[in-house]
C-alpha cells in the first residue's frame, strides 16, 4: 500500500513505521533531514503538503501530528500552538482528500480520551454522548480535531479516530517523564489518587492502528485504552512495585496546579474509558493488565 503519515517522528509514529516497511511510505516532516536520520532512507520525506495537489496516489493516510500537550504551561500562546498543530494539518489533509478523484480508502486521525472531559469513576465507551465544556481546553481541542477529520468521510473514504489514553513507553511520553522520581523512591499518587488513568501499552497502540488499516469495516471513534483502566493510586503503586521502590509520597493537587497551571487538569481529571468498540471488532490486547504492561515496558 501507499501510505502517507504525519507525526511520524513522534512516539507512536517511530514505533509504527517499522511495521509498515513492506509498504510505500511518505511522511510529512518540518525537518526531512532529521526524519531520515530517525526513520531511515526507505521512506519519502516531504517538508509540507503543499507539493501534493491531492492524495490520489495514497491508499491510507495516518494523521498523528500534534504539539506535545504536556511539555509546556498552557499560556494563551501555547494553547494556540497546541490547537493549530492538530487542527491545521488535519484540515489540510481533509481538503486534499476532498480534492481527490480517487481518494485514500482509509483516513486514521488522532484524538484523545480527553474528549470525554472529567468523568470521575463512571465507565464510558465510544457510545458516550459528549457534551462540550467551554472551560475544558483539552476537550475543546479533541472535539474540534475530530469534527475536522470527520469531514473526510465519504463513500470512498472511511475515517477512524484514535481516542488515545496515556501511551506506556520507556523511551518517551508520560511514563518516561515519571520514571526518575519513582526510581529515586519519590513517586506516589497525584491528588487523591482516585481519578482513573486510561492507559495503553505502546505495542498495543501500534497493533491497534494496524488492525484498523486491515479491517475495512471499521470506522468512527475508537478508544485506544487497555480494557482494565486503573486509578492513579493503583497505577502509581504498581509502577513503584515494578521498579522495586517504596511508595510513600503523594503530590497534593494544589502543588500541581501551582506548578503546571491549567494543564494540571490532565493529571487530576480522569476517564474510565473502555475499548469496547475495538474489542467488538475482534482486536485482542497483548497487555490488558497494568502489571504485565509495566513489566514489559520497563523490561524492554
Amino acid at each position: 500500500m501507499k501510505i502517507l503519515v504525519t507525526g511520524a517522528t513522534g512516539l507512536i509514529g517511530k514505533a509504527l513505521l517499522p511495521h509498515l516497511n513492506h509498504d510505500d511510505i511518505t511522511i510529512i516532516s518540518r525537518d526531512p533531514t532529521r526524519a531520515y536520520q530517525l526513520l531511515g532512507h526507505h521512506i519519502n520525506a516531504l517538508d509540507s503538503l503543499q507539493s501534493l495537489p491531492n492524495l490520489n496516489q495514497f491508499d491510507v493516510v495516518i494523521n498523528l501530528a500534534g504539539e506535545p500537550i504536556m511539555d509546556k504551561r498552557w499560556s494563551e500562546q501555547q494553547k494556540r500552538v497546541i490547537e493549530h498543530s492538530r487542527w491545521n494539518i488535519t484540515q489540510q489533509l481533509v481538503d486534499k482528500i476532498q480534492a481527490s478523484d480517487n481518494p485514500p480508502h482509509t483516513f486514521i486521525s488522532g484524538s484523545a480520551v480527553g474528549i470525554y472531559g472529567d468523568q470521575h469513576d463512571h465507565t464510558i465507551d465510544e457510545t458516550f454522548i459528549i457534551e462540550p465544556n467551554n472551560t475544558d481546553f483539552s476537550q475543546q481541542v479533541c472535539y474540534r480535531w475530530e469534527q475536522i477529520a470527520l469531514e473526510a468521510q465519504s463513500d470512498q473514504t472511511r475515517v477512524c479516530l484514535l481516542r488515545t489514553g496515556i501511551v506506556l513507553a520507556k523511551q518517551g511520553g508520560a511514563l518516561a517523564k515519571m520514571l526518575l522520581p519513582y526510581q529515586f523512591g519519590l513517586g506516589g499518587p497525584i491528588g487523591d489518587g482516585q481519578q482513573y488513568f486510561p492507559w495503553i501499552q505502546l505495542q498495543d497502540m501500534v497493533r491497534g492502528i494496524l488492525f484498523l488499516i486491515n479491517h475495512n469495516e471499521t470506522q468512527g471513534p475508537y478508544n485506544f485504552t487497555a480494557p482494565n483502566p486503573v486509578t492513579n493510586c493503583v497505577f502509581s503503586a504498581t509502577l513503584a512495585a515494578t521498579l522495586h521502590r517504596p511508595h510513600l509520597l503523594f503530590t497534593p493537587a494544589w502543588v500541581l496546579k501551582f506548578a503546571l497551571g491549567e494543564s494540571s487538569q490532565l493529571l487530576l481529571d480522569g476517564q474510565r474509558a473502555l475499548p469496547n468498540k475495538l474489542q467488538a471488532a475482534g482486536f485482542n490486547f497483548s497487555f490488558p493488565c497494568i502489571e504485565q504492561a509495566l513489566k514489559q515496558t520497563l523490561g524492554d
